[in-house]
């Protein structure tokens, strides 16, 4: 008696523990159950839990959502696509054009109006729903969004359990189970849950949910899978799924199968109730919602929102043209990589993870097709779903080919012919074929789209028809995919892969069977050994060659970065936002095909990255770290040399755009000792007139962090770069490691002065010349500024060239000058300056230690006053310093020494200054030269004098027929006039 009575204490116990368990479980995950009650006391709480759980599941999102910030969720992301309903004999029927605005024939539905009863439907017969879809049209988008408003009670109410799955996870499971135990297998609160019973017709409100069919082997052949109507029998988890399909398991649920087109016809017409198509986004109106969803919510900055909202309307204006972009955007997938692609370039933050555009690219690829394995969907042979052919590598050997091919020749757009030469020309096999068939109806048309171009500049013609061609999608996937395509290693002969198969081969062979050898050597003569001997230097040789094979890769890349060809080109980054929003202009007469693939180059070092390599390996393309490390090495020694010998021995710049291009692949690489080495070479960065946005920003203070604290530019130049304040806190790494800082012709206002205050109180900088002509820095940000005098010792030339100082700001600068001891030029023309504070600045400046020129040019100073400043510059004592004063061209009757610098400055700036305050200065240059050209005795003297005129009356011509060309650095006429 005692023995039961232990075995009951235990049993007692151990379901006392169980039910504590239970209620810590429920409790964590926010579902409070009665005291006493930890597992679902009825149906109902049950339904409950599993809402709750479902919607915490499909509310997360993936990893690469976390590149916009973290801002987003499901319910404010959310588009819906075009859902047409099909019949069965068009169920593989697509729209005409992806650019068709018009709604097709058939009516645009919702999922929840496919489950709306029909003449079909009966009580005790649910509905079998098939919604298909082309890769990237928003299957997997419109199945999340239904189970969360299902959750919400927002969609199908009338069914009370909806259930979910993965067809992906079942085709994994081996073991035999019955449908009551799978559903329980995922969902524990469901698993003797009524409505799964079978009883009566209570499973009329059930939906049952397969996501991806296309992932499971379907066979719908009697002798092949038993019939089953009761819901506890064990069977293989896709004969459950077809005896659910078939009506004979839980009739009367209804059943919502998601597939893709080339999977279609897996189930039979007669168990299919309704056909519908996604049909993604075919209007433009849909696109924009989907730009605003994710663009209007990067922050709550009213900056920000505003930038978005003028993305917005460009892409709709490049949309509604019909371009190339609406019909890549025809797709939803392709929507999220054009918002991706314009949030990295225009809301990059500093504080946020380091993102690059090949990452994009990965990411977006690893959205789409991860996971994903090349299998034919028909037969029952095992072994061929176990050899797992990844999708990925077959869209790298097939379209990454055309790819290549297209950037090898400068070539964009390709015909059917050339299509069918590069994808699948070669396949033999029925099994190759089937193969080939499934990937041109899933996959092909997500890479490539019909050029849009070709329609618009052909004429009507029936017989233009079969000269029909075909681009990417997005110009920046092609030269993504011929970089894949290289750094895989795919672009060998046959001959070296197989070269590369027999040494791996031979290598792992003679690493066995060289220990036994070794022994044997000892008794049998060596000469029989020689065959062996030779076989194991085979992978030795192989590898030289292979070494060899990575510098040419590498040799390719820095081959690709200094085209001459593309020397005048705008940068990658502008490239590419112009491929987004277009070029808003009139449009060229003819269609080039000579497209620059400056991007190709970038991709390859991009994906060289771990991160990328991290993400390339899930989607079953491997790039191994030892090509890795010889491909660098390589570049390394590449980049150095081409860098070196433009500079050296050629001794001409990269252009700006160039050079900014070649930042961006340092950017991409991501690897800080190739970049520190690479920018040792190089001593000045010079951008003017590249557009600093602010991933440009971030990625020159990026690459400029790698370099050791020792490492300064000679010149960083980013002049007319369109900055505003807002960039300048990130660029101050950049700035730490300059010593000319020039930062002309922006729109930095009084507020920027803050920061180029504490750049020169902090210890680390090492600024000489700070340069910030024509910025509205006024009265109040050149005081801000001068408090860094009295700690700054590095300063030696400041030019607040056109700032508006004023009088008031320019006699403070004076005041505060004895303050710093280094300061040796000044710069303060154009600033509105009168005779009297122009005199105080200049006394101050003959008095400073170390200050030998003061620029006063173009300030309204009168004939006395320019005078008198010459005097007070030069003074004939022996008490006071020489200050060099540039006022005007002339010092008195004779001409200035220095009126070739103030010329050529004038010359330089005229294109952004103010025209009539210009013209009246130079015609009072005019007077000047004039009367001093009178009082000259020396005709070679009179006729220097008129040289200059003759200068100055073309510069006044131009500006009144307003054809002053562009600034381009030193000026043509004051050269001439100089010699």
């Amino acid at each position: 008696m005692s023995s039961v009575q232990r075995q009951l204490s235990q049993l007692l116990g151990a379901w006392r523990w169980k039910r504590r368990a239970e209620y810590s479980l429920y409790s964590a995950t926010g579902i409070h159950c009665r005291s006493f009650c930890s597992p679902p006391s009825g149906p109902e709480e049950a339904i409950e839990i599993h809402k709750k759980k479902l919607f915490l599941w499909f509310s997360h999102l993936p990893q690469e959502e976390k590149q916009f910030g973290g801002y987003f969720s499901p319910e404010t992301m959310h588009v819906d696509p075009l859902i047409l309903e099909r019949n069965a004999e068009e169920r593989a029927g697509l729209l005409t054009s992806p650019l068709q605005t018009q709604t097709p024939s058939s009516g645009h539905v919702t999922v929840e109006q496919l489950f709306e009863t029909t003449d079909a439907w009966s009580e005790d017969r649910g509905l079998n729903v098939l919604l298909y879809g082309a890769v990237g049209t928003g299957k997997s988008t419109v199945v999340r969004k239904l189970v969360l408003d299902w959750c919400a009670g927002a969609t199908l109410t009338h069914f009370k359990l909806l259930v979910p799955f993965s067809c992906e996870d079942l085709g994994q499971l081996s073991k035999a189970v019955s449908l009551r135990d799978l559903v329980g297998r995922k969902y524990l609160h469901l698993k003797k849950h009524p409505l799964l019973g079978g009883e009566g017709n209570q499973a009329r409100d059930v939906l049952f949910l397969f996501n991806g069919m296309e992932k499971m082997k379907l066979d719908f052949r009697i002798g092949a899978t038993e019939l089953c109507s009761d819901p506890n029998e064990v069977l293989p988890p896709g004969v459950v799924v077809v005896n659910l399909l078939r009506k004979y398991l839980l009739p009367e649920a209804s059943v919502l199968v998601t597939t893709r087109l080339s999977a279609l016809d897996r189930i039979p017409q007669k168990y299919v109730t309704r056909y519908a198509q996604i049909c993604g986004f075919n209007d433009p109106d849909r696109q924009r919602a989907y730009f605003t969803s994710r663009l209007m919510q990067q922050t709550g900055e009213t900056a920000h929102n505003n930038e978005a909202h003028g993305l917005i309307e460009l892409l709709y204006l490049n949309l509604q043209r019909e371009s190339q972009l609406a019909a890549a955007c025809f797709l939803p997938s392709y929507c999220w990589l054009t918002c991706a692609t314009l949030h990295f370039l225009h809301f990059t933050d500093a504080k946020a993870p380091i993102r690059t555009l090949t990452g994009i690219y990965t990411s977006f690829l690893r959205l789409n097709f991860g996971g994903e394995v090349l299998g034919t969907g028909t037969g029952t042979n095992a072994a061929i779903q176990e050899q797992h052919n990844s999708l990925m590598l077959y869209v790298v050997r097939t379209v990454g080919k055309l790819a290549f091919d297209g950037v090898t020749n400068k070539r964009t757009s390709f015909s059917e012919e050339e299509l069918e030469q590069w994808i699948g020309g070669k396949t033999k096999t029925d099994e190759e074929l089937r193969q080939l068939a499934m990937f041109r109806t899933d996959v092909l048309d997500f890479f490539l789209a019909p050029c849009v171009e070709s329609f618009k500049h052909s004429p009507e013609d029936p017989s233009k028809i079969d000269q029909k061609r075909y681009v990417f999608a997005v110009p920046a996937m092609q030269e993504y995919l011929a970089a894949l395509y290289v750094v895989l290693g795919e672009n060998k002969s046959a001959l070296e892969k197989m070269t590369k198969q027999v040494s791996v081969a031979i290598g792992q062979a003679s690493e066995d069977v060289s220990a036994i050898f070794n022994i044997l050597s000892k008794f049998i003569p060596l000469r029989i050994f020689t065959v062996f001997n030779l076989l194991k230097l085979f992978p030795k040789l192989y590898e030289k060659i292979s070494i060899k094979n990575q510098g040419s890769i590498a040799r390719t890349m820095a081959a690709e970065m200094f085209r001459t060809e593309d020397r005048h080109n705008e940068d990658v980054l502008d490239q590419v936002e112009q491929s987004l929003l277009g070029v808003h202009g009139p449009e060229p007469q003819q269609i080039s095909e000579a497209q620059p693939f400056e991007l190709y180059p970038i991709f390859m070092g991009g994906l060289l990255h771990y991160g990328n390599r991290v993400l390339l390996q899930q989607l079953g393309c491997s790039i191994q770290s030892t090509t890795v490390v010889q491909i660098t090495h390589a570049l390394r020694k590449y980049l150095v040399r081409v860098l070196s010998y433009l500079i050296l021995e050629l001794s001409q710049p990269q252009p700006p755009e160039e050079l900014m291009d070649l930042l961006l692949l340092l950017y991409e690489f991501q690897n800080p000792r190739l970049t520190a080495e690479v920018l040792a070479s190089i001593r000045s960065i010079r951008l003017t007139n590249v557009r600093m946005t602010s991933l440009k920003c971030f990625v020159l203070s990026s690459v400029l962090s790698c370099t050791p604290a020792s490492y300064h530019l000679e010149e960083l130049d980013l002049s007319s770069c369109l900055l505003t304040q807002d960039r300048l806190p990130m660029l101050w790494p950049a700035f730490r490691h300059t010593f000319k800082l020039n930062l002309q012709f922006n729109s930095l206002g009084p507020e920027s002065c803050i920061l180029l205050r504490d750049l020169l109180l902090d210890p680390e900088s090492c600024i000489r010349s700070l340069q910030l002509c024509d910025n509205t820095l006024l009265e109040s940000g050149a005081s801000t500024l001068l408090e860094a005098f009295p700690e700054n010792q590095s300063l030696t030339h400041l030019s607040l060239m056109h700032t508006g100082l004023g009088d008031r700001g320019a006699q403070e600068l004076a005041e505060r000058l004895q303050q710093h001891k280094g300061l040796q030029e000044l710069n303060v023309a154009y600033n509105n300056i009168g005779d009297r504070t122009a005199m105080t600045l200049v006394d101050a400046c003959r008095e400073h230690p170390s200050i030998h020129t003061v620029h006063l040019y173009l300030n309204p100073l009168t004939d006395v006053g320019k005078q008198s400043l010459y005097v007070r510059g030069d003074p004939k004592s022996q008490s006071g310093r020489r200050v060099k004063v540039l006022a005007s061209v002339t010092e008195g009757s004779d001409l200035s020494e220095d009126w070739h610098p103030i010329l050529s400055v004038i010359q330089k700036n005229i294109s952004s200054w103010d025209r009539q305050r210009v013209k009246e200065q130079l015609k009072v240059f005019l007077r000047d030269l004039e009367w001093g050209r009178q009082q000259q005795q020396s005709f070679w003297k009179r006729l220097h004098f008129r040289r200059v005129e003759k200068g100055i009356r073309q510069t006044l011509r131009m500006l009144e027929k307003d054809t002053i060309p562009p600034s381009s650095g030193k000026s043509k006429w004051a050269i001439n006039t100089r010699r």
